[in-house]
């Protein structure tokens, strides 16, 4: 009786059917990530559509907000969101900076770690205890320096009235410095990531031509690491425009518009985390989707922005080289 040997599969053709498998499970997740991205862009519009209907345009510009006659406008909330996240990115961008120019050139071995330890460790604080040491701690001690604040920045021409108004504590320049505590960690985290990997030769090479640590992070490692550095900022900035409890906490609440930073206001996420559950009619509730719809496209309005700026980056690279 003849025995035949079962064929035996090459290699080759098992590793092809499973990069196969891994290219159409990936290809799926990605799909599924569209979908859900495509499903509650869709779920906001139709949600937030009688608002839209009813107000038109004029609820991007109207600064109206009273549920009693059902009057609602947008405006407020646009600028509050804006205003504090772009406070947030002046205070965190230069402070992300030197931490990570400090963590990857300057620091001995022995404290380089400890030191990306407490940054993550600040990343992975949840925003509702940045809320609660904003209200409870840096509130009160901003409050006693607003006086100052008053008689000196507040008598600059042309900005001072940014910087006046009642020694409260609380405000949009308290909420913007407290987002800007609050995305520090991430963007310095991956400042520092990126200046760790930045050839050695090239800064040894600014350095044996008498460059100073400055010069070599300013003329080395900052041109050769800018795309994943303008990355990090604008996730940063992402992550202050959805940011929700931290500024609930400390922002004021308060829905009317302002000149003076100092000065109680209010955000897209602060107000639909206060107000949501009292939406007792429909369109009062309509309007609260249309903020967050509102907000949506302002984050993906960012994310646009953010990946354009990177291909125009990458272009002035190639034409550099």
């Amino acid at each position: 009786m003849k025995v035949i040997a079962p064929r035996s599969v090459p290699a080759g053709a098992s590793r092809l059917s499973l990069d196969v498998l891994f290219r159409k499970f990936t290809g799926a997740i990605a799909l599924l990530v569209t979908l859900s991205l495509a499903g509650i862009l869709i779920a906001l519009t139709r949600e937030s559509w009688p608002a839209l209907h009813r107000f038109g345009w004029h609820f991007l510009i109207s600064t109206a907000w009273d549920p009693v006659s059902d009057n609602y406008g947008a405006l407020v909330f646009i600028v509050g969101t804006v205003v504090s996240s772009v406070i947030a990115l002046l205070l965190a961008i230069p402070v992300s900076f030197g931490i990570a120019l400090f963590i990857s050139e300057m620091a001995p071995r022995w404290l380089r770690e400890p030191v990306s330890a407490a940054v993550e460790l600040l990343a992975a604080i949840p925003s509702i205890i940045y809320g609660m040491w904003g209200l409870l701690v840096f509130a009160p001690w901003f409050g006693n320096l607003e006086p100052w604040i008053n008689d000196h920045l507040g008598a600059i021409p042309w900005i001072g009235a940014l910087f006046q108004g009642p020694p409260m504590g609380i405000g949009m320049l308290a909420a913007g410095i407290v987002l800007g505590v609050m995305i520090i960690p991430f963007i310095a985290a991956i400042m520092r990531d990126v200046f760790l990997v930045t050839p050695q030769a090239l800064k040894e090479s600014a350095y044996a031509m008498g460059a100073t640590t400055w010069e070599v992070a300013r003329y080395v490692i900052l041109p050769y690491t800018r795309t994943a550095v303008t990355g990090g900022i604008f996730l940063g900035l992402g992550r202050a425009l959805g940011e929700t409890m931290a500024v609930t906490f400390i922002i004021g609440n308060a829905n009317n518009l302002s000149a003076s930073l100092l000065m109680p206001g209010s955000s897209i996420a602060s107000v639909i985390a206060n107000e949501f559950t009292e939406a007792t009619t429909p369109l009062y509730k309509s309007a609260l989707l249309a903020l967050g719809l509102i907000l949506f496209v302002i984050t993906f309005v960012v994310l646009v922005l953010a990946k354009l700026l990177l291909l125009r980056l990458d272009r002035m690279e190639g034409r550099q080289a």
